[in-house]
């Protein structure tokens, strides 16, 4: 019988790691699709938010009649 070259066998793998492997593989590109979809960080929604705020204060202090006074010093409407 001639020599035939050696068979070549795969490598052995543990189904179960496999299994795992691949979902944790599926979860992490459905959270990559979640975090595209839903926008920011929770950090950077409070960074915003802490600037949004931030500029609505600056704003209402560089006003120069504010609403209580306005109110306050207009005359009453006549009857």
């Amino acid at each position: 019988m001639p020599d035939a070259p050696p068979a070549i066998m795969a490598d052995v793998i543990n189904l179960r790691l496999a299994r795992k492997a691949r979902a944790r593989h599926d979860a992490a590109q459905t959270a990559a699709q979640n975090r595209a979809s839903h926008g920011q960080t929770l950090a950077e929604r409070k960074a915003r938010a802490a600037d949004a705020a931030r500029a609505a204060q600056d704003l209402a202090g560089k006003r120069l009649d504010h609403e209580d006074s306005a109110q306050a010093s207009a005359p009453d409407p006549a009857p």
